[in-house]
């Protein structure tokens, strides 16, 4: 058999070529991919043409959509350009979902990895404190770590991070108990490897396909909990977003619907796209799937 064909026949065989053959053959997960890239697209360089301030008054407020040609999405209670919050509260929103869902990786994978590895009384503690929290009214949890702390995009963050990681500290757990004992964690252990290289080198790169679908998935949830803290008036007024977009103009959501739908309709297509994403990911990671 020549090189070429060797190479080809390993690229054939890799389990990330596999899942992204797989992944590109999900048509619905390429149209979330497609809507996410728009939405990232248009936060970025949306500003570059229609310039404005998102926080300067504008015109006068309420101004519905499609009357001004300048504000073709109307204004706010204030008579801010909608059109501009949208394109500036966009970056905020997807930061804090990201950043919140990397806040509960590592919180749920540490946890989850250790209960899963050692077991015993260590187990037996860990899954005690991840009970603990799972009982927890998590947005209720959220709203009291917020208002103690001042109101900002990082601390909701941290306090979506902290009370959205257990269910990710159990799917760590149970994957790092299957694969534990498999042959190769156990040769590692036979050439004298250490717990911390076998947990973090050779168990966590296995264990990852299941752990980046359920990453994924959080940050819709992590937007969807900053749209809510927003919305009852813990969010950072000093950062415009589309959570507070809709919190600072649902009191008068009768009188003009425009200035809370707009900023609705953009969260429900970026959560709308990241569930997409998650579940061509999800097939796509499926060993069984991808045998078929």
């Amino acid at each position: 058999m020549s090189d070429s064909a060797t190479t080809t026949t390993a690229e054939a065989q890799s389990p990330l070529r596999e899942a992204w053959i797989m992944f590109r053959r999900n048509k619905p997960a390429l149209v979330g991919m497609a809507i996410l890239s728009l939405i990232i697209l248009a936060t970025l360089y949306g500003a570059f043409i229609f310039t404005g301030d998102a926080y300067d008054i504008v015109w006068a407020p309420h101004e519905p959509p499609l009357v001004t040609p300048e504000f073709p999405l109307g204004t706010d209670y204030l008579g801010r350009d909608l059109v501009a919050g949208l394109l500036t509260g966009g970056a905020p929103t997807l930061a804090v979902g990201a950043a919140a869902a990397a806040i509960t990786m590592v919180i749920g994978v540490a946890v989850g990895a250790l209960a899963g590895f050692f077991g015993g009384w260590v187990d037996n503690a860990l899954m005690r404190f991840t009970e603990f929290f799972q009982v927890l009214p998590a947005l209720l949890f959220a709203m009291v770590l917020v208002t103690l702390f001042t109101p900002s995009l990082t601390m909701i963050a941290i306090a979506i991070g902290v009370v959205s990681w257990p269910q990710t500290a159990r799917l760590t757990r149970a994957e790092f108990m299957k694969i534990k004992n498999l042959e190769y964690v156990t040769a590692a252990r036979a050439i004298g490897a250490k717990n911390g290289r076998i947990m973090w080198r050779v168990i966590l790169p296995n264990a990852l396909p299941p752990l980046i679908v359920s990453a994924t998935l959080t940050v819709g949830v992590a937007i969807l909990f900053e749209a809510g803290l927003s919305f009852l008036g813990l969010g950072d007024p000093n950062t415009m977003s589309w959570g507070l977009m809709i919190g600072s103009n649902r009191a008068d959501f009768l009188e003009a619907w425009w200035p809370v739908t707009f900023p609705g309709v953009m969260i429900f297509l970026t959560v709308f796209a990241v569930s997409l994403i998650g579940d061509g990911l999800n097939d796509a990671f499926n060993p069984k799937l991808r045998e078929r």
